[in-house]
């Protein structure tokens, strides 16, 4: 007879490989080597037996054990060459594509955790500085009352699912693979209802509108979100309860532009505070602040006022308040005011260097531009 090789050596792993790489390395293998898709192939067909027994002892932490301590003598030779046999080969590769698509082998696809729910709340930008609580209505699903959430009428109970014996899922052969899927009967609950709830008609829920209060903590954001446990659908068949998340969507607001945890705003000022200088009163979140406007300030200015700006639900300390210079151009002036502005741009242009320097180096550059 001849020797046996070492499992290991077989599945390509190492000795301290876990269950996850040895189960990817059997899949590979036995996708390779299956007899369907070698057909006539004894040498595939050999390889496929050598990986599915190596797969199926290392797969068992007590037969692992025991191999890893004594070898092949440590482990049941007729175990190894009756699961070698192409009989049990819906069960080992059932395994591995029952993990994949989330029904492990034996494990019934009946209980299912209910649907997380989202909830686009709007707040203002002071709200979502601040900090509030507000109440908000959702439509959900809920456990039916009348039937305690078994779908049967009160006072009858589900029977198990005579196709699929209660499991959820059925198995059909065709060749060497053995497929399971879910049970068309009972659609995987393992149950079959005869005579249904009148109030759910056999769903198990129902839908309800329910009130919640939800506490917006002071410097939320656009887009952040809040969990609320437990909040969300009903699961089906006893299965979990989802979460409800409440995503923050913040209004435009009429002054302030958020930047992270600072402001903008832009601060009108007119043509006789920018030269001569003067104070401003700008609104902040917190009142109103005062801001000194030193005599020929330009447009585009920008001040900065710290601390005026959004302590992030992340942030230790408060972002700041950036003032944005912005001249404003009068509008619907006298026949004086147009006199006098005249009068001013005839003084100014007399000394243009000293009155206007960037002006005149602006059109100095453009002189020598055009002139070659």
């Amino acid at each position: 007879m001849a020797t046996k090789r070492d499992y290991y050596e077989v599945l390509g792993v190492n000795r301290d490989a876990d269950e996850e790489s040895i189960k990817k390395a059997y899949r590979r293998l036995a996708m390779k080597h299956h007899p369907d898709r070698n057909a006539g192939d004894k040498g595939a067909e050999d390889k496929f037996k050598e990986a599915k027994e190596a797969y199926e002892m290392l797969s068992d932490a007590d037969k692992r054990a025991a191999y890893d301590r004594f070898g092949h003598a440590g482990v049941d030779p007729s175990a190894g060459a009756g699961a070698a046999g192409m009989g049990g080969f819906g069960d080992a590769f059932g395994d591995i594509f029952g993990d994949i698509f989330g029904q492990g082998r034996g494990g019934r696809s009946s209980v299912y955790r209910g649907a997380d729910l989202r909830y686009n709340l709007e707040v203002t930008l002071e709200q979502a500085a601040r900090g509030t609580e507000t109440k908000i209505r959702i439509p959900t699903q809920q456990n039916c009352t009348a039937c305690s959430g078994s779908g049967a009428k009160p006072g009858t109970k589900p029977a198990t699912c005579p196709t699929c014996k209660g499991h959820g899922q059925v198995r059909m052969q065709q060749g060497f693979f053995s497929i399971q899927q879910t049970c068309p009967k009972c659609h995987g609950t393992g149950k079959v209802i005869s005579d249904p709830c009148g109030t759910c008609h056999g769903a198990g829920r129902v839908k309800h509108q329910k009130t919640l209060a939800v506490k917006i903590p002071s410097g939320v954001d656009e887009g952040d979100r809040i969990r609320l446990a437990g909040e969300g659908e009903a699961g089906v068949n006893g299965g979990p309860t989802g979460d409800l998340y409440v995503q923050i969507q913040v209004k435009p607001h009429a002054v302030f532009q958020r930047e992270g945890d600072h402001l903008h705003c832009e601060m009108p000022v007119s043509f006789a505070t920018i030269a001569l200088g003067g104070d401003i009163a700008i609104p902040t979140l917190d009142g109103t602040a005062t801001i000194k406007i030193p005599a020929e300030t330009q447009s585009g200015k920008v001040f900065r006022l710290r601390g005026k700006g959004i302590k992030g639900v992340r942030s230790h300390t408060h972002g700041d308040l950036h003032c944005h210079v912005a001249v404003e151009t009068p509008v619907n002036l006298t026949d004086r005011q147009k006199e006098l502005m005249r009068e001013f741009e005839a003084i100014s242009l007399k000394d243009r260097e000293r009155h206007n320097p960037r002006s005149k180096s602006w059109f100095d550059k453009v002189k020598e531009f055009f002139e070659p």
